[in-house]
């Protein structure tokens, strides 16, 4: 008997038939011709895990986007982990914004939509956006001048967020905010976000999306550790333009350590699947091993550990960071590609390697169907900038109730009142 999620693949996989051959399904999907012939003739059931590529294949055709739940673009988009996490929620993306040529490179490839990807947000005429229910923006983070406010304090005229936040790429997501008025957003950021500049960063942002903008915001800081085995902990910052029940409470948290280091490694068993995008690019499956080319160099290893050991000498914290099948990895960063000191695998017998692209897409919490068209160093770096994924489709999940049209309405009565709309902001 074939599981709902089965079930559901396999409507969307006799769908993409109508449009695309067996051969160019395979390799959007990263398995083989014979695999999906034998999902389509039922010999065999579809993996859940292939819905999102399917959903995304189908849109330019009305297929999927017909029966999204709500809407959104996607600001500073990288290569499409947040919008990934909110398709898989029923949303439909209508406008996506990412300046770097190479990130944009892996979004087309992953989202065959033939949706234009405008690149400078500085740029874009916020009027031109389209009418969506949410917007989603996973912005740099960048000190606010107060040359300008300080001024006209002194001489006391009003300012409002185009003065403290003009220069900045905040700036650009709040204009776009308060022309379009979308029922909600979602905004993610590094953690030290709260203590960057003094605090006054954050401040100038909670300040103008509440003060300013005039809307219900609710930020708390998620580890992606309790979804993948990396320990990154993000600000994410929601907003409502109506009030609404939203609480963090909602939040399902997977407990920490649950997935391990070996989840996400390339198996040497003979289990590692063949991804047609991939072949053996990363993995040898003929010799079933990473490719030599990911371990160390005798003279790298033997440079990071005297490395290491000065600085232990002098009380630093420096260190590589080297893991094993049962560990959790420190955070990926987009500096991986460098020397990967900060994720090496051990090996036997032999120095340790670096994560491969593939294995960073799964830190990532990205399906294996995720194309990587671009080179390792190039993929270092737009993973190490990504989001882990699955932190972003727990957060859809919790917002989109009050997004929809049938939700999505003003809380009245002694529950939501001024004063407690007031008390839960402070405590969120």
């Amino acid at each position: 008997m074939k599981s709902p999620d089965s079930t559901l693949a396999l409507q969307y996989l006799h769908e993409a038939a109508r449009y695309f051959s067996r051969t160019e399904i395979a390799r959007r999907l990263g398995v083989g011709p014979s695999t999906v012939s034998r999902w389509l003739s039922e010999e065999t059931a579809p993996k859940p895990y292939v819905v999102d590529t399917l959903k995304s294949m189908l849109q330019p055709f009305g297929s999927s986007g017909a029966q999204a739940d709500f809407t959104f673009i996607d600001l500073f988009a990288g290569i499409g982990g947040i919008r990934k996490a909110f398709e898989l929620n029923g949303g439909r993306c209508v406008f996506t914004s990412e300046w770097d040529s190479y990130a944009q490179k892996t979004y087309h490839a992953n989202f065959p939509d033939g949706m234009p990807i405008h690149g400078d947000i500085t740029d874009v005429d916020e009027a031109s956006v389209p009418t969506h229910d949410v917007l989603l923006a996973g912005f740099p983070c960048q000190p606010f001048s107060i040359a300008g406010v300080s001024k006209k304090n002194a001489l006391g005229r009003a300012h409002g967020f185009e003065d403290e936040t003009q220069g900045t790429l905040f700036f650009d997501v709040a204009r776009i905010i308060q022309e379009k008025r979308p029922k909600a957003f979602v905004l993610e950021n590094v953690k030290n976000l709260q203590s960057h500049d003094k605090g006054r960063t954050f401040d100038v942002i909670i300040r103008t999306l509440r003060n300013e903008l005039g809307y219900h915001v609710h930020y708390r800081i998620i580890d992606g550790q309790h979804w993948t085995p990396q320990h990154r902990e993000r600000i994410v910052i929601v907003g409502f333009r109506e009030p609404t029940p939203f609480s963090w409470e909602s939040l399902q948290l997977p407990d920490k350590g649950e997935v391990k280091m070996k989840d996400i490694l390339h198996k040497v068993d003979g289990s590692e699947p063949w991804l047609e995008h991939d072949g053996n690019r990363y993995f040898d499956h003929e010799k079933q091993k990473v490719n030599d080319k990911y371990t160390l160099t005798p003279n790298l290893w033997q440079y990071l550990q005297d490395y290491a050991a000065k600085h232990r000498a002098k009380g630093n914290g420096f260190g590589y960071g080297l893991v094993g099948p049962d560990d959790i990895a420190r955070t990926l960063s987009a500096r991986y590609y460098k020397d990967g000191s900060e994720i090496l695998v051990a090996q036997k017998r032999k120095g340790p390697r670096r994560l491969t692209p593939r294995e960073c897409a799964r830190l990532m919490g990205y399906p294996d169907s995720f194309e990587i068209p671009v080179s390792d160093t190039r993929a270092y770096k737009q993973f190490g900038n990504s989001v882990v994924m699955p932190v972003f489709q727990e957060v859809a999940r919790i917002v989109k109730p009050w997004i929809m049209e049938d939700g999505f309405v003003p809380v009245i009565g002694d529950f939501f009142t001024d004063e407690a709309v007031e008390q839960q902001e402070a405590t969120t």
